[in-house]
């Protein structure tokens, strides 16, 4: 079984606000970097993101060594996921499990592969994730100049009337 290493980050300005997220990938001498972004959404729904993405390149089951410094990443994976499934993708309160949609699509492509979650601190030197959130920043720029600022206000009330 091939042994990837990945590292993730997803982030916004303003939250919610326009978004990135990003990911790089590293097997043998072989390393990927992968980013994108939207003009509407939250933090953490970039943080699911980079990780569905990372997943995604993947074209066999792989073991993987997964560092992100997302604790809502690694702890939804680790300890959460299976409470909420067994629950009806409820949370302990009774409530919805927020970015259910995410969380899904991520607990269907991690099925797929060894996965070891590991948490780092962000901001903290550490290079695959100083990395990664130099290419979310990247891609939150692009978007910021692809939209005016009244085109990412509309789609903020869009992502808020969705979600209320």
């Amino acid at each position: 079984m091939k042994k990837v290493i990945i590292h993730t980050d997803g982030g916004c300005h303003g939250n919610p606000g326009p978004g990135g997220w990003a990911a790089t990938l590293e097997y043998g001498a072989h390393h990927l970097e992968i980013s994108g972004g939207v003009p509407a959404t939250t933090n953490n729904r970039m943080e699911l993101q980079a990780a569905i993405e990372a997943l995604s390149t993947l074209k066999e089951s792989c073991e993987v060594e997964f560092y992100t410094d997302s604790e809502y990443l690694k702890n939804g994976m680790s300890s959460w996921l299976a409470k909420w499934k067994l629950n009806g993708w409820k949370t302990k309160s009774k409530t919805h499990v927020k970015n259910e949609d995410l969380w899904r699509k991520l607990d269907s492509l991690a099925s797929e592969h060894q996965i070891n979650w590991h948490w780092l601190k962000g901001h903290n030197g550490h290079t695959g994730n100083e990395r990664c959130d130099q290419l979310a920043n990247a891609e939150i720029e692009k978007i910021k100049k692809q939209f005016t600022s009244a085109e990412l206000k509309s789609k903020l009330k869009e992502l808020e009337q969705k979600n209320s």
